[in-house]
Protein backbone atom coordinates (compact mmCIF):
# COMPACT_ATOMS: atom_id res chain seq x y z
CA UNK A 1 0.00 0.00 0.00
CA UNK A 2 2.79 2.38 0.97
CA UNK A 3 4.61 1.73 -2.29
CA UNK A 4 1.47 2.60 -4.26
CA UNK A 5 1.08 5.87 -2.38
CA UNK A 6 4.72 6.78 -2.99
CA UNK A 7 4.45 5.86 -6.66
CA UNK A 8 1.28 7.92 -6.99
CA UNK A 9 2.91 10.95 -5.36
CA UNK A 10 5.94 10.63 -7.62
CA UNK A 11 3.69 10.46 -10.68
CA UNK A 12 1.73 13.50 -9.50
CA UNK A 13 4.94 15.44 -8.87
CA UNK A 14 6.15 14.59 -12.37
CA UNK A 15 2.90 15.75 -13.95
CA UNK A 16 2.96 19.00 -11.96
CA UNK A 17 6.59 19.61 -12.93
CA UNK A 18 5.80 18.94 -16.59
CA UNK A 19 2.90 21.40 -16.67
CA UNK A 20 4.95 23.96 -14.75
CA UNK A 21 7.64 23.64 -17.43
CA UNK A 22 5.09 24.11 -20.23
CA UNK A 23 3.67 27.14 -18.41
CA UNK A 24 7.13 28.67 -18.04
CA UNK A 25 7.90 28.02 -21.70
CA UNK A 26 4.72 29.83 -22.77
CA UNK A 27 3.11 26.66 -24.14
CA UNK A 28 -0.10 26.83 -22.04
CA UNK A 29 -3.01 29.30 -22.04
CA UNK A 30 -2.18 29.98 -18.36
CA UNK A 31 1.11 31.61 -19.40
CA UNK A 32 1.34 35.39 -19.55
CA UNK A 33 0.89 37.31 -22.79
CA UNK A 34 4.62 38.09 -22.78
CA UNK A 35 5.54 34.42 -22.29
CA UNK A 36 3.24 33.22 -25.08
CA UNK A 37 4.56 35.94 -27.39
CA UNK A 38 8.15 34.98 -26.55
CA UNK A 39 7.45 31.35 -27.44
CA UNK A 40 5.81 32.39 -30.73
CA UNK A 41 8.84 34.50 -31.67
CA UNK A 42 11.28 31.72 -30.75
CA UNK A 43 9.36 29.25 -32.91
CA UNK A 44 9.51 31.31 -36.11
CA UNK A 45 10.46 29.18 -39.12
CA UNK A 46 10.17 31.73 -41.94
CA UNK A 47 13.30 33.06 -43.64
CA UNK A 48 13.51 36.86 -43.25
CA UNK A 49 12.84 38.71 -46.52
CA UNK A 50 15.44 41.34 -45.59
CA UNK A 51 18.49 41.15 -43.32
CA UNK A 52 20.24 44.36 -42.23
CA UNK A 53 23.85 44.40 -41.01
CA UNK A 54 24.04 45.43 -37.34
CA UNK A 55 26.77 46.42 -34.89
CA UNK A 56 27.20 45.61 -31.23
CA UNK A 57 26.54 49.25 -30.41
CA UNK A 58 23.27 49.11 -32.33
CA UNK A 59 22.17 45.99 -30.42
CA UNK A 60 23.07 47.66 -27.12
CA UNK A 61 21.05 50.73 -28.09
CA UNK A 62 17.80 48.83 -28.69
CA UNK A 63 15.17 49.85 -26.12
CA UNK A 64 14.36 47.72 -23.07
CA UNK A 65 11.75 47.94 -20.33
CA UNK A 66 8.92 47.92 -22.89
CA UNK A 67 5.69 45.95 -22.99
CA UNK A 68 4.87 43.41 -25.70
CA UNK A 69 3.01 45.87 -27.90
CA UNK A 70 6.00 48.20 -27.97
CA UNK A 71 8.83 45.77 -28.73
CA UNK A 72 6.94 43.40 -31.03
CA UNK A 73 7.35 45.84 -33.93
CA UNK A 74 11.13 45.73 -33.61
CA UNK A 75 10.98 41.92 -33.71
CA UNK A 76 9.76 42.12 -37.31
CA UNK A 77 13.34 43.02 -38.25
CA UNK A 78 16.19 40.63 -39.03
CA UNK A 79 19.88 41.47 -38.68
CA UNK A 80 23.32 40.03 -39.32
CA UNK A 81 26.19 40.43 -36.86
CA UNK A 82 29.87 39.60 -37.37
CA UNK A 83 32.18 38.34 -34.65
CA UNK A 84 33.32 35.17 -32.92
CA UNK A 85 31.50 32.47 -30.93
CA UNK A 86 33.26 32.40 -27.56
CA UNK A 87 30.98 29.72 -26.05
CA UNK A 88 28.10 27.51 -27.14
CA UNK A 89 25.80 25.30 -25.06
CA UNK A 90 22.64 23.28 -25.61
CA UNK A 91 19.81 24.95 -23.68
CA UNK A 92 16.99 23.20 -21.77
CA UNK A 93 14.57 23.74 -24.69
CA UNK A 94 17.12 22.13 -27.09
CA UNK A 95 18.17 25.44 -28.63
CA UNK A 96 21.90 25.84 -29.28
CA UNK A 97 22.91 28.98 -27.40
CA UNK A 98 25.75 31.01 -28.94
CA UNK A 99 27.72 33.80 -27.29
CA UNK A 100 28.68 36.15 -30.12
CA UNK A 101 31.49 38.61 -29.34
CA UNK A 102 33.38 41.11 -31.50
CA UNK A 103 36.88 39.98 -30.47
CA UNK A 104 38.73 36.76 -31.20
CA UNK A 105 38.84 34.58 -28.08
CA UNK A 106 42.30 33.21 -27.37
CA UNK A 107 43.45 30.66 -24.80
CA UNK A 108 43.60 32.07 -21.27
CA UNK A 109 41.72 35.29 -22.06
CA UNK A 110 38.77 36.45 -19.94
CA UNK A 111 35.34 36.11 -21.51
CA UNK A 112 33.84 39.09 -23.31
CA UNK A 113 30.43 40.71 -23.08
CA UNK A 114 28.29 38.91 -25.66
CA UNK A 115 25.18 39.05 -27.80
CA UNK A 116 23.03 35.93 -27.55
CA UNK A 117 22.15 34.07 -30.74
CA UNK A 118 20.14 30.85 -30.65
CA UNK A 119 19.71 28.07 -33.19
CA UNK A 120 16.35 26.36 -32.73
CA UNK A 121 15.57 22.69 -33.49
CA UNK A 122 13.34 23.68 -36.42
CA UNK A 123 16.26 25.35 -38.20
CA UNK A 124 18.76 22.62 -37.32
CA UNK A 125 16.57 20.01 -38.97
CA UNK A 126 17.13 21.69 -42.31
CA UNK A 127 20.92 21.39 -42.29
CA UNK A 128 23.26 18.59 -41.23
CA UNK A 129 25.99 21.24 -40.95
CA UNK A 130 24.14 22.83 -38.04
CA UNK A 131 24.48 19.86 -35.71
CA UNK A 132 26.30 20.58 -32.47
CA UNK A 133 29.58 18.71 -33.23
CA UNK A 134 29.83 20.30 -36.71
CA UNK A 135 29.27 23.76 -35.25
CA UNK A 136 32.00 23.20 -32.67
CA UNK A 137 34.39 22.37 -35.53
CA UNK A 138 33.23 25.44 -37.43
CA UNK A 139 33.32 28.02 -34.63
CA UNK A 140 36.28 26.83 -32.49
CA UNK A 141 34.57 28.00 -29.26
CA UNK A 142 35.90 27.76 -25.73
CA UNK A 143 35.47 24.23 -24.36
CA UNK A 144 35.68 23.40 -20.66
CA UNK A 145 36.93 26.88 -19.86
CA UNK A 146 39.79 26.86 -22.36
CA UNK A 147 40.27 27.57 -26.06
CA UNK A 148 42.09 24.52 -27.45
CA UNK A 149 42.11 25.72 -31.05
CA UNK A 150 45.26 27.10 -32.64
CA UNK A 151 44.52 30.69 -33.59
CA UNK A 152 41.53 30.94 -31.26
CA UNK A 153 37.90 31.32 -32.27
CA UNK A 154 36.93 31.75 -35.93
CA UNK A 155 35.34 34.78 -37.54
CA UNK A 156 31.65 34.30 -38.33
CA UNK A 157 28.56 36.16 -39.49
CA UNK A 158 25.28 35.21 -37.83
CA UNK A 159 21.92 36.27 -39.28
CA UNK A 160 18.40 35.93 -37.91
CA UNK A 161 15.34 37.53 -36.39
CA UNK A 162 15.60 40.06 -33.57
CA UNK A 163 13.94 38.86 -30.38
CA UNK A 164 13.43 40.59 -27.03
CA UNK A 165 13.81 38.16 -24.12
CA UNK A 166 12.21 39.96 -21.17
CA UNK A 167 13.63 37.30 -18.84
CA UNK A 168 17.04 38.92 -19.31
CA UNK A 169 16.25 42.53 -18.52
CA UNK A 170 19.40 44.47 -17.47
CA UNK A 171 18.76 44.17 -13.73
CA UNK A 172 18.78 40.37 -14.06
CA UNK A 173 21.97 40.04 -16.10
CA UNK A 174 24.84 38.10 -14.54
CA UNK A 175 28.06 39.94 -13.83
CA UNK A 176 29.96 36.68 -14.31
CA UNK A 177 28.56 35.95 -17.78
CA UNK A 178 27.63 39.42 -19.01
CA UNK A 179 25.11 39.74 -21.82
CA UNK A 180 25.25 42.95 -23.81
CA UNK A 181 21.46 43.23 -24.04
CA UNK A 182 18.11 41.55 -23.52
CA UNK A 183 17.87 41.54 -27.33
CA UNK A 184 18.93 38.38 -29.14
CA UNK A 185 19.29 36.99 -32.65
CA UNK A 186 16.73 34.22 -32.28
CA UNK A 187 16.13 32.13 -34.22
CA UNK A 188 19.33 32.11 -36.25
CA UNK A 189 18.47 31.68 -39.94
CA UNK A 190 21.91 31.78 -41.55
CA UNK A 191 25.46 30.91 -40.49
CA UNK A 192 28.54 32.01 -42.41
CA UNK A 193 32.17 31.29 -41.53
CA UNK A 194 35.08 33.37 -42.80
CA UNK A 195 37.34 31.64 -45.32
CA UNK A 196 40.88 33.02 -45.35
CA UNK A 197 41.61 31.38 -48.69
CA UNK A 198 38.83 33.20 -50.54
CA UNK A 199 38.77 36.32 -48.37
CA UNK A 200 35.03 36.02 -47.80
CA UNK A 201 32.28 34.20 -45.95
CA UNK A 202 30.98 30.76 -46.87
CA UNK A 203 27.61 29.32 -45.92
CA UNK A 204 28.65 25.76 -45.15
CA UNK A 205 30.09 26.03 -41.60
CA UNK A 206 33.01 23.61 -41.74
Amino acid sequence: MLLRVVAGLMLLAGVVAFFAYLHTMGELPTASVAARHLREMKDRSVTPPLVTPATYAAIAALPTGLDVGEYSGIERRAVSLEGHIQRMVRAADDDIHLELVPERQMAGEPFHTYVTAEITPAWRRGSSSWRFPRLVEAFHPTLGGVTPWEGGTRRVRISGWLLFDYEYEPERLSANRPRLSSWEIHPVTRIEVWNDSTGGYQDDPR
